[in-house]
């Protein structure tokens, strides 16, 4: 399902890239998917839209508590302390979630899925950017970057299952998957450079993330027709799979110390972003 975002959808390709992260950090990353993964299984369980808005309304309510008794949401705090994460991006992730909590989501124009790519995915990867010590301006749009790519994987992914919850971030169409799949890689494109201000001993890791992660959509181009991809079933990466876009991943290492930043491929969709974003409030 679509509401699985970033490090939700993407627990298992996190924990393999995770392997290469310092402990610590890999523990502080682990946190930050707890918290985005109970606020996904909100709006993904089985419980009536009512039950689900007023769970929301819960934990937003024990969120903005000063004395939350929630484990994972204390944690949480922890983060935004330790790493200076401004409640904004917070709030823009529970905006995204909110987002599904309807009988019936059809995402209709262009803004309103970069908008709703960046709530619930690019906010998880400005977070885990902060959490790698990015700093630099440039370096987090790029983890915005990422985190909308792998959301709009995930959608290209998933449109049978989000058909049957009736939620419609696409149509129903190989050429709308195509076309998903071609804005993800400027996405992808986009963040590749930025991968480079993160601390050495951390960046293979999102090196591999990215590399792991973008293979969904090309396994979802080679279904060739939307009758063969219905029949596909769940399209995932295995686990050698994995180990070839790992080795592959050292030679984007390579690629990475070279690269020199290539034109910016995204910033017609941060603009529509921007409209109701801003950016510079949230780094």
């Amino acid at each position: 399902m679509s509401k699985k975002k970033f490090l939700a959808i993407y627990a298992k390709s996190f924990n393999w890239a995770g392997a290469f992260l310092p402990k610590e950090i890999y523990e502080d990353c682990s946190s930050l998917y707890n918290f985005c993964r109970s606020v996904d299984d909100i709006a993904d369980c089985d419980d009536k839209l009512s039950v689900k808005v007023q769970k929301m309304n819960n934990f937003i309510d024990s969120f903005n508590s000063k004395n939350c008794d929630d484990e994972i949401i204390r944690d949480m705090k922890r983060l935004i302390i330790k790493y200076n994460i401004s409640d904004k991006i917070i709030f823009d992730l529970f905006d995204g979630v909110k987002t599904d909590l309807v009988e019936r989501l059809e995402l209709l124009s262009e803004k309103e899925i970069f908008l709703y790519s960046y709530r619930v995915a690019g906010t998880v990867g400005l977070m885990m950017a902060k959490i790698l010590r990015v700093n630099d301006r440039a370096a987090l749009l790029g983890s915005i970057d990422l985190g909308i790519a792998m959301q709009l994987t995930n959608i290209s992914r998933d449109v049978i299952e989000d058909k049957m919850s009736n939620r419609f971030y696409i149509k129903s169409s190989f050429s709308d998957l195509k076309n998903t799949i071609g804005i993800a890689d400027k996405f992808y494109d986009n963040a590749f450079f930025s991968i480079r201000a993160i601390p050495l001993r951390m960046r293979f890791a999102i090196v591999v993330a990215r590399r792991v992660y973008r293979r969904i959509g090309y396994k979802v181009l080679r279904c060739g027709d939307f009758e063969t991809y219905e029949k596909s079933g769940r399209i995932y990466v295995r686990n050698f799979e994995k180990i070839f876009e790992t080795i592959l991943s050292l030679f984007d290492l390579l690629k990475l110390s070279l690269a020199k930043r290539s034109a910016n491929t995204t910033a017609q969709y941060h603009r529509l972003i921007n409209e109701d974003i801003d950016y510079n409030a949230r780094f």
